[in-house]
């Protein structure tokens, strides 16, 4: 098998630290990485993989002669907009964490477990988006249920700090000591925040209309009814989200449940008499998603309420990113 050259870019950032995480324990077939970052960082000495990696800055001519196969990047969107075609003219094929890419029409958006066969499309113009961190761990658990015909998603989230960057996550430490917020506009330690990102003139926050937007490109359902409602809750990690489902035909709750146990990357936690189902402590520091507290909707005639939970940015983020990397890889070599 071919060893490939894999650059980083946002290396010392929560999700840049998480992406060399995962890609230590997964052992891409590498020959040499790259670790990238801004100015402010650029000459950092990372400990990866074995060895000290010095950070370097990102500018419009730092991937010249790198010979680089594929960049993951998680620096913002400003950045990615800026850089990512910069990148892919080198020849890398960049997986973009930010939002910047994700509705391009000519740009797929990827969670492996459901549209891997939706990668090759990148060759329109070298970039992957890498989906929403709450809508990635929806996607695997609703993929299955297209069996029963999708035709209406009411999301609710309970989204952790950390989806807010380390700004978000010190806002909870700090909150817990009694210090004022910083990163949030309101207190987080004992609160929640029915605010996820800016609000649109529509009256939903850009967070929602995200959930919405995505959902409907990466199941390949453009006229799906869906909606969203996503809070920010004082938990460091791990998204979890109310899911309701109506689908189009008649089903049977054990239908759903085998759907489910057979699923790549899914994980069934559903046993309310033990007290058992998903909680974000648990699937803390985990790849996979986890769904539980599955049930009937008795008001519509094909419904179900169902509690998803994931690691925001493990699966949500980092890990979903290399997954796509990963398969990336086996198309070429296949």
């Amino acid at each position: 098998m071919k060893q490939y050259k894999i650059a980083v870019v946002g290396a010392t950032g929560m999700v840049g630290r998480m992406f060399l995480r995962v890609l230590e324990e997964r052992k891409l077939p590498a020959s040499e990485y790259f670790l990238f970052a801004s100015a402010r960082s650029a000459g950092t000495t990372i400990e990866f993989m074995g060895k000290k990696h010095t950070v370097r800055e990102l500018t419009e001519d730092a991937f010249k002669d790198l010979g680089v196969d594929i960049a993951l990047f998680s620096a913002g969107g400003g950045t990615s907009k800026t850089f990512a075609p910069i990148v892919a003219a080198s020849g890398a094929v960049v997986i973009d964490n930010s939002s910047t890419w994700r509705m391009d029409p000519d740009i797929p958006l990827v969670v492996p477990e459901v549209n891997a066969a939706d990668i090759p499309m990148y060759k329109n113009k070298g970039i992957i988006a890498n989906p929403n961190c709450s809508t990635i761990q929806a996607m695997v658990a609703l993929e299955p249920l297209k069996a029963f015909g999708l035709k209406r998603v009411i999301y609710s989230t309970y989204q952790a700090v950390s989806g807010a960057g380390m700004g978000g996550y010190s806002d909870l430490e700090n909150g817990l000591k009694g210090e004022a917020p910083k990163k949030f506009p309101y207190p987080i330690a004992g609160n929640v925040l029915p605010q996820i990102d800016v609000f649109l003139d529509t009256g939903y926050t850009k967070e929602e209309q995200k959930m919405i937007d995505e959902t409907r490109k990466i199941l390949g359902l453009p006229e799906l009814r869906v909606t969203a409602t996503t809070v920010r809750v004082p938990v460091f990690h791990g998204h979890s989200e109310s899911i309701n489902v109506e689908f189009e035909k008649p089903f049977e709750l054990s239908e759903v449940r085998k759907l489910w146990e057979s699923t790549e990357g899914l994980i069934v936690q559903d046993d309310p008499a033990k007290g058992v189902y998903p909680m974000p402590i648990n699937a803390a520091d985990t790849d996979p998603v986890y769904v539980g507290r599955l049930r009937r909707d008795f008001s519509v005639e094909n419904g179900i309420n169902f509690w998803c939970v994931a690691d925001n940015i493990r699966k949500g983020a980092a890990t979903n990113a290399v997954q796509i990397a990963q398969e990336l890889i086996r198309q070429w070599e296949a």
